[in-house]
């Protein structure tokens, strides 16, 4: 199970599995956030390749916005 939420301004916090089952969920979470944004994955047990992809696409648009 996934969970994944806000920490202190300018962090998330993910943990749990991040799957093709909750790249949905993730993607959701991640395309409301602006800015410079740090991602804390120490409490991630597994990542796949759709997971992946989440986190690839969130950072190629926070790039293009002036965010990393």
């Amino acid at each position: 199970m996934l969970a994944i939420e806000s920490g202190t301004p300018g962090n998330v916090v993910v943990s749990g599995r991040l799957d093709a089952a909750e790249a949905g969920t993730a993607q959701a979470f991640l395309d409301k956030v602006e800015g410079t944004v740090t991602l804390d994955c120490a409490g991630l047990e597994y990542i796949s390749s759709a997971g992946l992809g989440v986190l690839l696409k969130t950072q190629k648009r926070l790039l293009t916005s002036g965010g990393k």
